[in-house]
């Protein structure tokens, strides 16, 4: 029981030891390296943070439990206790709010669209609170981080790109649908995944739709649809869907912290019989 629990211990923390090492290095190359975007600079401080207080908790447990140094070990077992405590308040939290994000986005699961394999994303499909994120000033910083994410790279690759109908039946993620195209309603003939040509004065005018994401659609890779509001839209929904996704994770890593934890005890247990044994 002995090797089997400071064993377990010992690995996992050497492990989160090399993730806050890998994130602390990242953290400093963003730091130091110019080409560095706006949204991977935003990142760096909180990324160095964590990094850091992976690496000395970790760098604790590796001592108290490969060096049996039982004050590092309890040092270790208070502070993991705390990250349990505040995990689990956090997922209290997270079910309710996951609840309260059910009923605000009730009518935000999108609508499907004759002929096609996707859903397309209207903001008014969702409440005046959600919104709120994706307003303002706020909307300039997620729209410069989706350019710069090249979110809808994936779909100029392969001949899905190419041809109209493969296209149409093709399942897209809401960003994708919601800012790599222009919304069905608006007529325009696809050239490809992410060219489309608006309608000719002959056929449908953009206007007569009233769907003010027609004069938005730009042909320039980098702006898309990334200002429509089809865009903001797609973004509140893959929120919704990766809420559940943060939830589940987080209920995964207190598992995971809480059988450290039990390791961690017997660890501590096993390093005050081996000291008794040394002076005896």
């Amino acid at each position: 029981m002995f090797r089997v629990s400071n064993f377990v211990v010992g690995v996992a923390n050497t492990l989160v030891m090399l993730v806050g090492i890998s994130a602390i290095g990242y953290s400093i190359y963003m730091f130091v390296h110019q080409g560095v975007t706006d949204c991977e600079s935003a990142i760096r401080a909180p990324l160095l943070t964590t990094g850091c207080i992976l690496f000395v908790v970790s760098l604790i447990g590796v001592i108290g439990s490969c060096f049996k140094e039982n004050f590092a070990m309890v040092s270790y077992l208070i502070i993991l206790f705390t990250g349990i405590v505040a995990l689990m308040g956090g997922i209290v939290a997270l079910m309710g709010f996951s609840i309260f994000l059910f009923f605000v986005t009730n009518k935000g699961a999108g609508h499907v669209v004759s002929g096609r394999g996707y859903r397309e994303y209207r903001t008014y499909e969702f409440s005046t609170w959600l919104n709120g994120f994706v307003g303002g000033k706020r909307w300039v910083g997620i729209r410069s981080c989706l350019a710069e994410a090249r979110v809808c790279d994936d779909l100029s690759d392969g001949p899905v790109s190419q041809i109209a109908d493969a296209f149409y039946h093709k399942n897209l993620s809401p960003i994708q649908s919601g800012c790599c195209k222009p919304p069905s309603d608006c007529n325009f003939e696809f050239r490809n995944a992410t060219m489309w040509m608006p309608p000719t004065k002959n056929e449908t005018a953009v206007g007569a739709n009233n769907n003010e994401d027609c004069g938005t659609w730009s042909n320039v890779q980098t702006e898309l649809c990334y200002n429509c509001n089809a865009c903001k839209a797609g973004v509140l929904a893959n929120i919704r869907a990766k809420w559940r996704n943060l939830l589940v994770f987080n209920i995964c890593l207190l598992i995971l912290l809480i059988i450290v934890y039990s390791c961690g005890c017997c660890a501590r247990r096993n390093n005050r019989t081996a000291r008794k044994s040394d002076h005896a």
